[in-house]
């Protein structure tokens, strides 16, 4: 089974719905929204087993993928009846970028993050207790006890009052220094009982302002973290609504070329409807293309799918409560494979054709593609499996909902190996060409300098065969080349690299500026103006000095790369040569 994982969305539920079972007892249901993008199906999974909850999930994901994989078969065999459902007419909005930014706003997550923040509970001080009550200290004075007499009575009744009174006041003193020992005893206690408890609510204190300085320090992390994720997707935005807005214009320069009637919009309005065309995943809609005024022809390079991306379910079914795939063979696996090659070919020659509302297309010659690889030799390569040219009107007059595709193919004297499916290389029937009248013969630069060689005061000349010498070391692995072009007839192009991988290469232009000053933000439009116009598939500025910032705005998300002097020094090094760059020195000079 071929997995999409990036096609799928779980998201786990936090509400657990409660349910009132038989025997009285509560169970939680719990729950996921499972979201199969290519399928657009939402789904919900549900139990009563929180643990149990992604068994459940990961098996309906199975079954979604099985169910989307099956779609991507009935996809396959109907690649060109999908394709004649093109509108001659096209509605030139269905080209732009219209949708909205889908990327959600990170503001709620955070409030729900810090919403989440586990509050520190303050832990209580302990109460101090009652200090002891004070007791009434004073001592009972002799004079207060003092025994009275009468004159009647005897002298052992006088002792015997004396006697009495001794005793009553030893009494009543003993009594007063026992409460007073036993006072001072309960207010010792106390106050080191309050010591303790002074003592232990200072750590409580301490505790809690620990606790909740670590919950403000969290809080404003995240609050910094909010705010960062915000400006972010802000920005993010911004950049996509602007992007849109810059390719939405571009698309509005096409269309009014095109309805003028001007050539050299055929290839970016070509280019737009392979675009807009809609196909299986396995498609990658990848080519590259040239377009001659002169005689009309139209040149295309197609990337079309290696065998290994196609899809290859026949059937899916539930066995001991797990989904099963029923695969077809080799064999039938090789035929779709050569069927989808020739459905691909017939159905973008009729897109291109029958979308050509100006005439501007007398033929087309279809050159396919495929990366794949090779089973002798182990490595990726690419490969032309089959070629045609086929002209308008003798392909127009086909009834494509009812031919064989392949038998089609061979009849309009297309070219292919005997088997598809072997990656056999042959030869395309018109190649996307490299040469230009522009060209002029190149000459080695970079022997001559060393490191007093100062860029910035180098013969404009020679600067532009350094900048094609730099680039051709750059391309030269994977087979390119790079052509210096006329300074009287350049066209704002001073080289053009050539990468011959149908896929990520292309033709590319190369601007090079010998500046002492900042280059300016029209530079870069210019060059952008001048890749649309090439039809190439990059820009490439180089230059001495450096960039301004709105430079540097203007090239986002443009196939455009800005190099200073800094790089150019850094792929000069690269390739075993050194040199400087000495703006103030340059500037010097020139004035000389």
């Amino acid at each position: 089974m071929i997995m999409n994982d990036n096609m799928i969305n779980v998201k786990y539920l936090d509400e657990v719905d409660p349910i009132e079972t038989r025997y009285s007892r509560t169970l939680g249901r719990y729950s996921a929204i499972i979201t199969h993008k290519g399928l657009n199906k939402t789904v919900k999974e549900e139990c009563y087993t929180e643990s149990v909850l992604p068994i459940y999930v990961e098996k309906r994901i199975a079954q979604l993928n099985f169910e989307w994989e099956l779609s991507q078969v009935d996809q396959l065999n109907k690649i060109i009846l999908n394709g004649l459902t093109i509108s001659a007419l096209i509605d030139w909005n269905d080209f732009g970028l219209n949708g909205e930014f889908e990327k959600e706003n990170p503001e709620s997550d955070y409030n729900e993050k810090i919403d989440n923040i586990e509050k520190p509970v303050e832990l209580p001080l302990q109460d101090l207790p009652e200090k002891p009550q004070e007791i009434d200290l004073i001592r009972p004075l002799k004079e207060f006890y003092r025994p009275t007499f009468n004159i009647f009575e005897s002298i052992f009744g006088k002792q015997k009052k004396i006697d009495e009174f001794e005793r009553l006041f030893q009494t009543h003193t003993d009594y007063y220094e026992n409460k007073l020992k036993e006072y001072l005893a309960k207010l010792e206690a106390w106050e080191n009982n309050c010591n303790q408890i002074n003592e232990t609510n200072k750590n409580i204190s301490a505790t809690n302002e620990f606790a909740q300085k670590q919950y403000g320090l969290r809080l404003n992390e995240l609050k910094e973290q909010k705010q960062k994720a915000i400006d972010s997707w802000e920005k993010e935005k911004e950049e996509f609504y602007k992007t849109q807005l810059d390719y939405n214009n571009q698309i509005k320069i096409i269309r009014k070329a095109y309805e003028g009637y001007n050539l050299n919009s055929v290839k970016e309005y070509s280019k737009l409807i392979l675009d807009y065309s809609k196909y299986p995943y396995f498609v990658s809609k990848k080519f590259d293309i040239e377009y001659n005024q002169e005689n009309k022809v139209l040149v295309l390079d197609y990337a079309l799918p290696s065998i290994d991306v196609l899809p290859t379910l026949k059937d899916y079914k539930l066995i001991k409560d797990e989904w099963k795939g029923y695969y077809i063979s080799e064999t039938q696996l090789q035929k779709n494979f050569e069927q989808t090659m020739f459905n691909i070919t017939l159905r973008t020659l009729y897109e291109l054709f029958y979308t050509d509302r100006i005439d501007a297309i007398d033929s087309i010659c279809f050159n396919g593609w495929v990366n794949a690889i090779n089973k002798s030799t182990g490595k990726r390569e690419s490969n032309c499996i089959l070629s045609i040219q086929v002209k308008k009107q003798e392909f127009l007059e086909l009834d494509l909902r009812n031919v064989d595709p392949k038998t089609c193919f061979k009849s309009l004297k297309g070219v292919s190996s005997s088997k598809l499916s072997a990656i056999t290389s042959i030869q395309p029937i018109i190649q996307i060409t490299k040469t230009d009248k522009r060209f002029v013969d190149s000459h080695d630069v970079t022997d001559s300098i060393d490191n007093s060689t100062n860029l910035a005061s180098m013969n404009w000349e020679d600067f532009e065969h350094l900048i094609r010498e730099v680039f051709e070391n750059e391309f030269k692995t994977n087979g390119g080349e790079v052509k210096v072009t006329q300074a009287s007839r350049d066209g704002g192009v001073d080289a053009i690299a050539f990468d011959p991988d149908p896929i990520r290469g292309g033709k590319i232009v190369i601007q090079a500026k010998r500046y002492t000053n900042t280059v300016g933000v029209s530079a870069v439009r210019d060059l952008y103006g001048t890749v649309m116009n090439e039809g190439a598939t990059k820009g490439i500025l180089v230059t001495t000095s450096d960039y301004g910032s709105d430079s540097y705005e203007f090239a986002k998300g443009k196939p455009l790369t800005l190099l200073n002097g800094s790089n150019l020094l850094y792929l000069l090094e690269k390739h075993g040569h050194r040199a400087k760059i000495d703006i103030e020195e340059a500037r010097r000079l020139m004035k000389q």
